[in-house]
């Protein structure tokens, strides 16, 4: 009975199997049989089944027997590698004790000759010592230096020496030394003379020039009758962005066509470039009063762009005004008016084409009148000449008062921006309050500077003017005399 339950059993299992790989042959067929996929036997009966079953035991049997014998096969494999790093970890530990026991004896190697090395230097030590910084020092010295735009390259000796001291296994030759010793000497020497050598001038557009140039001392370049500097960074020699004032370029246009033996005057800066470059950054006289056509753009008046803004340009356009005022009547009043006078003084015929004329003839219009009318005429006359002679002469003075007040309201209104920008950015940078002090004391300038020539041209033009009336009036009164005489006599 049980063995019946057993057959059973593993007949309905049979089946059930059949039946699952009946269901998986039916799905797989419609699609191809991927790589690695278990092949798919058909069975027609569960005989059969069972027969493929047993095969594929077999089959799977071996398949796990070939594998065990590769993972054994592996394992040795895996085994002999680790043996041997472990061989090669133990070699090379015998290598390291090898070479720390040769690094320790070459140190204490090292030690010896060290030791030895400083027994024979001795005192070659220090002087060796003292020669690289010699070295290092002279090459800072040499690459700044103007003497180096006629013999360059001297730093790179003088760099390879300091750095060859600079070791402890080479040591300075005395051809080197004797050389170092030379290049301070003409350093020295050629410090103290005026040479003439051809250069190259680098312009500030980039262009090169060859052309001759004059070296003075250590403290100055010359070349075209202009300053030059020395470029520290490409040891060259390069064209300034401005030259100084004239004074300075006078002299130096003088050195520069100096022959041998001349003596000359030449401005010298004992900095070697640092003063030159502080003046040439101050404003020159252009720059302070600005240009007649430079702050066309900004305020619609010349001379807007100088350092006194707008106040300075008026006081400037105004004092042109009384200049030109000035002038005109010293000429008119001096040369034409006046001369015509002393002609007509001097001449008995009366012509009309001068004040003493034109009053003349109201004598000789009226010479039958009273002497009170007679007066009265010549007195109508002269006030008819005065507006001519002394027009515009009030317009001076009043231009000379104005100026120097002007001048003060300029100053007033550069501190008020002096102090706006000490508000907003502090004392920190005087540059900032530049602006303001230029304003200020620029204004001042030009108002005093105005005022005294006006002042002065009013008191010559106004004598002009007093002189022409003096003359006027005295010939006036003689006439006037002589009338009354006349006229006295004829009633006696």
């Amino acid at each position: 009975m049980r063995t019946t339950l057993m057959k059973i059993k593993f007949a309905f299992g049979a089946a059930l199997t059949a039946l699952m790989m009946m269901a998986h042959v039916s799905v797989a067929e419609d699609a191809a049989p991927a790589a690695g996929d278990l092949e798919v036997v058909k069975a027609s009966s569960l005989d059969e089944l069972l027969d493929n079953v047993e095969q594929r035991r077999v089959v799977e049997s071996q398949e796990h027997s070939s594998r065990e014998r590769r993972f054994a096969q592996e394992k040795a494999n895996q085994a002999k590698m680790l043996q041997d790093a472990k061989n090669e970890r133990t070699r090379e530990q015998r290598r390291s004790d090898r070479l720390e026991t040769t690094f320790e004896e070459n140190e204490i190697r090292i030690g010896d000759l060290q030791e030895q090395l400083d027994k024979r230097l001795g005192s070659l030590r220090e002087l060796f010592g003292v020669l690289q910084q010699v070295a290092g020092d002279t090459r800072g010295l040499f690459e700044g230096s103007l003497i180096s735009s006629q013999y360059p390259n001297r730093g790179e000796f003088l760099g390879n020496l300091a750095k060859k001291m600079g070791t402890s296994s080479q040591l300075a030759s005395i051809d080197e030394m004797e050389s170092l010793w030379f290049e301070l000497q003409r350093e020295m020497t050629e410090s103290g003379k005026i040479s003439r050598y051809p250069g190259t001038i680098t312009r500030l557009s980039g262009d090169k020039d060859n052309t001759d140039i004059v070296r003075v001392g250590s403290f100055a370049l010359l070349g075209d009758g202009e300053y030059l500097q020395w470029n520290v960074d490409t040891q060259t020699i390069t064209e300034i962005a401005r030259q100084p004032t004239g004074r300075h370029t006078s002299t130096a246009e003088e050195m520069q066509d100096a022959q041998p033996g001349e003596i000359v005057e030449f401005s010298v800066d004992p900095t070697r470039g640092s003063l030159l470059a502080l003046l040439i950054q101050s404003a020159t006289f252009g720059e302070r009063i600005g240009s007649p056509l430079g702050g066309l753009s900004e305020c619609y008046l010349p001379f807007c762009d100088g350092q006194g803004g707008v106040i300075g340009a008026i006081i400037i356009l105004v004092g042109i005004a009384a200049l030109i005022i000035a002038i005109e009547r010293l000429i008119t009043l001096t040369f034409v008016v006046g001369g015509k006078v002393k002609a007509q003084r001097n001449s008995s015929t009366v012509s009309r084409d001068n004040p003493l004329g034109r009053v003349l003839s109201v004598y000789e219009e009226n010479k039958d009148v009273d002497v009170e009318t007679l007066e009265l005429k010549m007195g109508e006359a002269i006030l008819g000449e005065t507006p001519d002679l002394t027009k515009r002469i009030s317009l001076i003075q009043v231009i000379s008062v104005v100026a120097p007040l002007a001048g003060l309201l300029g100053t007033v209104i550069g501190m008020i921006e002096t102090f706006q920008a000490i508000t907003l950015f502090g004392t920190g940078d005087p540059k900032t309050m530049a602006g303001g002090i230029s304003t200020a004391l620029m204004t001042t300038v030009l108002g005093i500077t105005v005022a005294i020539p006006t002042t002065l041209l009013h008191q010559f033009v106004q004598s002009a003017s007093k002189d022409l009336l003096h003359i006027i009036e005295e010939q006036s009164a003689g006439i006037i005399a002589d009338h009354a005489e006349k006229s006295g006599q004829a009633l006696g």
